[in-house]
């Protein structure tokens, strides 16, 4: 089974009051699985595992977002949110029927996105992300979108037209790699000039190249995305990284603060840790 570290020497970046977590995952006992999705994570990584974390960087805040396990359904995402009380605000996965009533359901929990996960896995993925986006503009919330960025271009006259806030997901996942003069790069910073488009730093493992400690690929990027336009940019921990499969493996939270945080200039960490979040979560 793997073990997760929950705590350890403290992160050397000083975090903000109301410093905000804006990619995680979490679980409660007695919601099962869904057919479509992955396996839930051993040992259900849960409230308690998650608030001993916190304590551990300086989070105070946190966005949940809906794992693919449970696919369409948010009951474990509500029941998470409940836990955490007026700390926490989710992400949860709706389609273009969903009523208003269950809407209506869901920001009275602390919902404020919508998820479009168009990878391995995700229960609603881009063929839905008009009808989504309608949707979430109705109730006022963003949308956070995950797919394979090295498609950004083909993809781009479609975000483009997006009137809701809308967020690029864990450094954009560009699979095929990137760098800061690629094109795809610059199709994202003309995204983000029209003033609706976020870029979450979270994940960076999941996706580069040049693998750990720098990850020096989504290093490079997120410098030149930090400088472009940090009023566009959030952050999360990406806890408990579903996607590691080995106690060797699991990465030290604290360190990886750290690493993706020094990315950001100091002077821009109150922005993007707290402000940005509070702008799009309703914090």
């Amino acid at each position: 089974m793997i073990k997760r570290k929950l705590s350890g020497a403290r992160p050397r970046t000083p975090m903000p009051t109301g410093a905000t977590d804006t990619q995680m995952h979490m679980y409660l006992p007695g919601f099962p699985a869904l057919p479509g999705g992955p396996d839930l994570p051993e040992g259900l990584p849960g409230p308690d595992a998650y608030r001993k974390v916190m304590a551990w960087l300086g989070i105070e805040r946190v966005v949940i977002t809906q794992g693919n396990a449970h696919q369409a359904d948010n009951a474990n995402l509500l029941a998470c949110l409940a836990e955490m009380g007026s700390v926490a605000r989710g992400v949860a996965v709706i389609t273009g029927q969903t009523p208003d009533a269950e809407m209506e359901r869901l920001a009275a929990a602390g919902v404020r996105g919508a998820r479009i996960m168009d990878l391995p896995g995700g229960a609603v993925g881009l063929e839905a992300l008009e009808a989504v986006e309608a949707r979430a503009r109705a109730f006022g919330w963003c949308l956070a979108v995950q797919f394979d960025g090295s498609r950004l271009l083909d993809h781009l006259p479609r975000l483009e037209r997006l009137q809701s806030r809308f967020i690029i997901d864990h450094h954009g996942k560009f699979f095929s790699g990137v760098a800061p003069s690629s094109p795809e790069i610059a199709a994202l910073k003309r995204l983000i000039d029209r003033g609706n488009c976020w870029f979450k730093f979270a994940g960076c493992y999941e996706s580069s190249r040049a693998g750990p400690p720098h990850y020096e690929d989504i290093a490079a990027v997120a410098r030149e995305m930090a400088a472009h336009a940090p009023e566009r940019i959030i952050w999360g921990t990406n806890w408990p990284h579903n996607l590691v499969r080995r106690t060797a493996d699991y990465p030290d939270d604290a360190v990886l603060l750290d690493t993706v945080l020094g990315w950001v200039p100091r002077e821009h960490h109150q922005r993007v840790l707290v402000d940005n979040p509070a702008e799009l979560f309703g914090f």
